[in-house]
């Protein structure tokens, strides 16, 4: 198993090195540019969400740590922070696409959990310990451009 760790201050402006650093990691793993696109896209979620709710244990800025790992055909990736966890579950079934009719009509939160579902083929959150969201995309064989560790049905 490879993998690469990062660990960032919990702040916005170091969430491009992460976005930067998944496309080197995607790309060398032979995703397609619209793959990376949208793990860039769910990646950033998880990490706006750990900047935005890490509390870190004393009055310095917290920590989020991020891996990304190969293995079995498939790329995983980890955000974790050190914050209160929420109840995932309730939040997913809130989770959903933009409805209404204007701006002031949209309800907050829940945005977030549907774009990682949406765009990733696997998402899994731990509370046990601060908050540790775990994304996961399958990797595409070449022939066929299935991709690999789905079932047939």
């Amino acid at each position: 198993m490879n993998v690469v760790r990062l660990k960032i201050p919990a702040t916005a402006e170091y969430l491009d090195i992460v976005r930067l650093s998944l496309y080197g990691v995607a790309s060398k793993l032979g995703f397609s540019y619209e793959d990376i696109e949208d793990m860039k896209v769910a990646v950033s979620e998880a990490c706006n969400n750990a900047v935005l709710h890490s509390e870190p244990l004393s009055d310095q800025i917290g920590q989020i740590e991020i891996s990304y790992e190969a293995e079995d055909g498939k790329f995983i990736v980890k955000v974790k922070d050190e914050g209160t966890g929420f109840n995932y579950q309730e939040r997913s079934q809130q989770a959903g696409p933009l409805t209404g009719n204007s701006p002031s009509d949209l309800q907050p939160g829940g945005l977030g959990i549907y774009l990682m579902q949406a765009l990733m083929d696997e998402v899994a959150v731990n509370t046990d310990a601060g908050t540790e969201v775990t994304l996961v995309k399958y990797v595409q064989t070449p022939d066929t451009g299935s991709k690999t560790n789905e079932q047939s049905t």
